[in-house]
């Protein structure tokens, strides 16, 4: 359930995500967003009483936008193999757009032993909506011939996402977002079937 914003809120919420995405849970203060949205420090808490809640309610439209970004490639393309590069594709032109360089729960998740356990569940629960997802897409691919996996499909679809999530810290770590997609790209011939 998405929660109902006030534009000020929205606006909040859009630089913590900034700020999640380019150094995580711990990288960030209501000061900083303070300055970026040029309210006090206080005003923020009338909105978002605590860090905490501030960023599950990041996480939890992250999510929800997610969810409905992957749901789209399913209605739209109805073709595993390019529901894949359809999502690699997205995070490409991300990186390379410079509109997100990370994915937030990947961020969060290399933190999981330092974040409030509701935003852990959260990430957890963001994982297992991209596991899933990947593991119908790589079954239905595997069923129309399309991949061949060396694995289970639900470890196959960690394993793809492992990878991803992999690229985006390379591209990062070389300053250079056509690392991405190399990899990224490596990541689905590594389950094209090959005819």
């Amino acid at each position: 359930m998405q929660p109902d914003l006030s534009p000020k809120a929205a606006e909040i919420v859009a630089h913590a995500r900034t700020l999640l995405e380019a150094g995580g849970y711990n990288g960030f203060s209501y000061a900083d967003i303070s300055a970026r949205v040029n309210i006090s420090k206080a005003s923020i808490h009338h909105h978002f009483p605590s860090k905490a809640e501030l960023v599950r309610t990041v996480v939890a439209l992250y999510r929800a936008e997610a969810r409905e970004g992957l749901a789209m490639l399913d209605r739209q393309l109805g073709d595993p193999l390019k529901e894949l590069n359809a999502y690699v594709d997205y995070w490409s032109s991300c990186i390379a757009g410079g509109t997100a360089s990370f994915c937030i729960c990947a961020m969060l998740a290399a933190e999981s032993p330092m974040i409030p356990p509701e935003i852990a569940e959260e990430v957890r629960g963001h994982f297992e909506d991209l596991s899933g997802w990947l593991t119908a897409t790589l079954e239905k691919g595997v069923a129309q011939g399309q991949f061949q996996l060396q694995g289970a499909p639900s470890d196959e679809a960690k394993a793809f996402m492992a990878s991803v999530h992999g690229a985006m810290l390379a591209a990062r770590g070389f300053g250079d977002a056509q690392t991405f997609a190399a990899l990224a790209r490596l990541s689905v011939a590594r389950v094209t079937a090959h005819r």
